[in-house]
């Protein structure tokens, strides 16, 4: 069950982060210029190019994948780790 539980939260935090980043960052060069996280605007003032894709959004992916794998994290701390194999110590007399 820990290893299904394990191999859920890398994948879904894992995938949340390389979305926010690697993923939506694509998607911003196919989109064209400007590359910049914040509108581009000219010297008077007034926006002339605004991002592909909002910066919230991929700071919230990013987030929520951080997110994942903290709370991951604090569950394998919580659950104690099951004993497969373990060899048990036997008493042995000294001579």
């Amino acid at each position: 069950m820990t290893d299904t539980i394990q191999k859920a939260a890398m994948a879904l935090g894992g995938g949340l982060m390389i979305l926010g980043t690697a993923g939506l960052g694509i998607v911003e060069m196919l989109a064209g210029k400007p590359y910049g996280a914040a509108p581009l605007t000219n010297e008077a003032g007034t926006v002339i190019a605004t991002p592909a894709v909002d910066p919230v959004l991929r700071t919230g992916l990013v987030l929520a994948g951080l997110a994942v794998l903290g709370l991951y994290g604090l569950y394998a701390v919580a659950t104690p780790e099951e004993a497969e194999g373990q060899a048990t110590a036997a008493e042995t007399t000294a001579d």
